[in-house]
This record gives C-alpha cells, sequence and structure tokens, in this order.
C-alpha cells in the first residue's frame, strides 16, 4: 500500500504548487507513516476555486442522482475498509475495533446524507399581503470548507462533508496534519464513486502552514460556510477568521463529559458505560467520559467495580490486536495525561488503578477524590484517565456537571427515569443521555456543544439547515395596489 498522499484538485491527483511533502509518523516506533504533499496558500486557492466551478452543476443535479453518487460513494469507502484501518493504525496508532468502527458508521453517514437529498424541503408561509403566495426555501449555500480532526477520522473526516454534499453544495476538505493519508482515502471513495470533478477536494498541508492555508481558504469569496471539529483553542480562531469574513462557522470543539451516578443506578451497568465511554479509543473522544460524578452512598462500591474494570483494560500495538487499548496518539500527549495524574495525586487525589504505562502505551487509569483544585477537575485529558468527583446529593451533583467551561455530553445513570429526566434538563449540554455512556453517536442525531463545545448542529434535519440558505420568495397573483 503506497503511503505517499498527494493533493485531490478538480478531480486530480497533484502534487503541491512547490512540490513539498510534509512527513507524519508512526507514534509507536517513529516509522514514516505517510508522506504527504505540502500545500501551500496558492494549492488552497486551486482546490477552492476548483469546487466554485463545479458548483452550478452539482448543486442543480436532481436528488435522486445526488442520492445515487453519494450510495456509491459509500460502497467505495466500505470497501477501503482495510487500507483505513491501516492508515489509522500507522497514523494515530488506532485499535482495529476502532478503525472498522470508524468506518462502519462514516458509510451509515454517507447513506444517511444521500437520503436527505429528497428531505430538503421548504414551506409556504400564510401572507397579509391578498394575493400574495410566500414561500420559504432552501437551497444550497455554496462552497464549504470542512476542516476534520484525527481521531475519528473517518468519522469526522465523512461528517464534514457528507451533509453539505447532499444539499447540493461543493466542499474542499482541510485534512489533519496527523492522519492525512486516512483523510486523503476518504476523498478518493468519493471520487471513485463518480462525483464530477471539482465537487470534492482535498487539500493535505504541514503543520507550519495550517493557519496560512486555512485563512486563504476562509477568506476566499466562493467559501460560504465553514465547519471545524477540533480543540477549543483553534476553534477559537477559526471562529475569529469567520467572524471577520462573515462566514457562518459550525463548530464542534472540546468536552469534559460528566457522567452522574444517582444512589438508586444500576452499578453494573453504570460500570461498564462508564468504562466504555471513558477507555475507548484510549479516551481521545470528544465526548469522553471524563468526570464520573457519584453521590457518596454508592461510591465505594462503584469506584471499587470500575477499578476492576480498568485492570482489564491494559493498552499494546494496535497492529498486534492483543489488547483493547491502542496508543495516545503521541509523546507530548502522554505526558499531558501523565502531568494531570501527577498532579491529582499530589493535591490528595487516589491512585485507583492504572499508572503511567510506558512511551504512548497507557493503561486504563481511574483517580478518585478529585477535588476542584486539581488540573484533572477541569483540563480535557483526552486520554485513558478518568476522574471520580464524590457528591453529597443530586444537587450537587448537577453543580459539579455544569462546573466546567464545557458542554458537548453528558450522562445520569438512575432507576428513576422520570428524576433522571428532570436532571438531565439542569446541565448544560448538547447532548445527555440516560442510563447510557457519554460515547454515542448516529448520523440522524442532531449532534452538537454549548459553552467552550461549540456551537451549531450536525447530523440530519439539523444539518440541512446549516448547510443550506433560507430564502423568502413571494408571487404575487392579484393586481397591486400601492400608497403612491
Amino acid at each position: 500500500m503506497s503511503t505517499r498522499i498527494e493533493l485531490l484538485i478538480n478531480g486530480k491527483s497533484c502534487p503541491s504548487n512547490a512540490g513539498r511533502t510534509f512527513v507524519r509518523h508512526n507514534p509507536l516506533d517513529g516509522t514514516v507513516a505517510t508522506e504527504a504533499a505540502a500545500a501551500d496558500p496558492a494549492d488552497a486557492i486551486l482546490a477552492v476555486e476548483a469546487a466554485q466551478a463545479a458548483l452550478p452543476g452539482w448543486s442543480s443535479l436532481g436528488p435522486n442522482a445526488r442520492r445515487a453518487l453519494l450510495n456509491k460513494a459509500a460502497d467505495a469507502l466500505a470497501a477501503k475498509g482495510a487500507e483505513l484501518t491501516a492508515a489509522m493504525q500507522e497514523e494515530i496508532g488506532a485499535t482495529k475495533a476502532w478503525a472498522g468502527f470508524n468506518v462502519f458508521l462514516a458509510t451509515g453517514m454517507i447513506r444517511e446524507a444521500a437520503a436527505l437529498t429528497t428531505q430538503i424541503t421548504g414551506s409556504v408561509i400564510p401572507s397579509d399581503k391578498p394575493g400574495c403566495l410566500a414561500m420559504a426555501i432552501r437551497e444550497p449555500a455554496g462552497v464549504v470548507l470542512g476542516m476534520a480532526p484525527w481521531n475519528a477520522p473517518v468519522i469526522l473526516g465523512v461528517r464534514a462533508i457528507a451533509t453539505p454534499l447532499a444539499c447540493g453544495n461543493t466542499v474542499v476538505l482541510k485534512t489533519s496534519e496527523i492522519c492525512p493519508r486516512t483523510h486523503a482515502l476518504i476523498g478518493s471513495a468519493f471520487a471513485e464513486a463518480g462525483l464530477p470533478p471539482g465537487v470534492i477536494n482535498v487539500v493535505t498541508n504541514a503543520p507550519a502552514d495550517a493557519a496560512a492555508v486555512v485563512g486563504a481558504m476562509i477568506a476566499h469569496p466562493a467559501v460560504r460556510r465553514v465547519n471545524f471539529t477540533g480543540s477549543t483553542r483553534v476553534g477559537r480562531i477559526i471562529a475569529e477568521l469567520c467572524g471577520k469574513h462573515l462566514k457562518p462557522v459550525l463548530l464542534e470543539l472540546g468536552g469534559k463529559a460528566p457522567f452522574i451516578v444517582l444512589d438508586d443506578a444500576d452499578l453494573g451497568e453504570a460500570v461498564k458505560a462508564a468504562a466504555f465511554g471513558a477507555f475507548m479509543n484510549q479516551g481521545q473522544i470528544c465526548m469522553s467520559t471524563e468526570r464520573i460524578i457519584v453521590l457518596d452512598s454508592v461510591a465505594d462500591a462503584f469506584v471499587a467495580q470500575l477499578s476492576g474494570k480498568a485492570k482489564t483494560l491494559q493498552a499494546g500495538d494496535p497492529r498486534e490486536g492483543k489488547m483493547p487499548l491502542g496508543a495516545v496518539v503521541d509523546l507530548h500527549a502522554a505526558q499531558h495525561i501523565r502531568d494531570l495524574v501527577a498532579d491529582a495525586v499530589k493535591r490528595g487525589g487516589r491512585l485507583a488503578e492504572g499508572g503511567d504505562g510506558e512511551g504512548v502505551l497507557m493503561p486504563a487509569t481511574v483517580i478518585d477524590h478529585v477535588k476542584p483544585d486539581m488540573r484533572l477537575y477541569r483540563e480535557e485529558s483526552f486520554g485513558p484517565v478518568v476522574a471520580v468527583i464524590r457528591v453529597k446529593d443530586e444537587d450537587a451533583a448537577i453543580a459539579a456537571a455544569n462546573d466546567s467551561e464545557y458542554g458537548l455530553s453528558s450522562a445520569i445513570f438512575s432507576r428513576d427515569i422520570a428524576r433522571a429526566l428532570a436532571l438531565a434538563k439542569r446541565i448544560k449540554s448538547g447532548i445527555c443521555h440516560i442510563n447510557g455512556p457519554t460515547v454515542h453517536d448516529e448520523p440522524q442525531m442532531p449532534f452538537g456543544g454549548v459553552k467552550s463545545s461549540g456551537y451549531g448542529r450536525f447530523g440530519g434535519q439539523a444539518g440541512v439547515a446549516e448547510f443550506t440558505e433560507l430564502r423568502w420568495i413571494t408571487i404575487e397573483t392579484q393586481p397591486g395596489h400601492f400608497p403612491i
């Protein structure tokens, strides 16, 4: 399998304008995972202009014709499962199970987007003006710039482009510098499905060039929508750029998901869901369970069971497939996680299970008795460590859950559904799951957060609203009467 990646512009694979490349190394052994074209702003502008040129043809294509091509793209993506798995293992240290789930869900996302092509509807609005037929209609916005991260690269890469395409927009996908081959494979799947040249374009860039490349595309007049999934720090920069150019932007950013365990919870189910939410993909998911907020009366029993589960979740080389956890993305991330754990223990937290691990291989770690003065209480770990926060009652649990700048996903475990639902309404988050894990995604659901977790919603009809323009059009059916 080739690890050399070129740009995809106007249906053609091509080198960067200056012929430069950059390298992504395997986080486990430092070998070259991918060599990719290093685009500069001139390349980025070419990609946008290709999308602009393709827009009239794609937007005028009938909905069922777009649906057929998108379904072919879903088939093409599924057929690349082995290539995508290898790319994810080599670029980010993902397990085979996580890579397979990425391909499975992303394929479903494309099919859901395909189904949306005939669901882009408008409405007739009653008018007070006699003989006036007033309509609200949705039209393609134009060229859409999508930027996806590395942690769930196939899912989030597809999410950045599938609904925009279904709505009749053309797209430029700016890949993550950490997984350029994985994201480039998404573009090739859409191209192989027969989408016309320029409808989808893929730009890879070296980390040092990211600001210039992104800035050039956001500033281009043809780009009418932007979506970004990634860190809150970078999301703020993207939002400022889009605000400067008056471009609507959809942001899905960081998270510090709370998982509340009430005194009447089924502890066995809560432990299973908490472990999955905290440690799946080494905790490198925006929805990962970062804070378990448990009532004092059941805390000892819960922590004992969770620690026992965590003890079974060891990390290993994902290419060997012998362990449930793979690698964290790089040594910098691993050190950040270790620093958070060390700070918590120094300030009185108890290491209930886990530890440092070795290099980028880190075991599932549980820290009990976490308090607000510890970094782990507030900072996103984005790794296989979870904080246990003990509280006296449900009001204290809600206060702790909301004591965060983030507000993406959350969960509550209780046998009393009415009680749990009442509490769910008090949590400041875009998503809340009752008796389920914080990690849960489906293509048709409105997905997004509040506060520093971003704004806007991917998925289903919410996604259609994000990637179309709503226009008011009237037809006069009677002679006009005017005061002048």
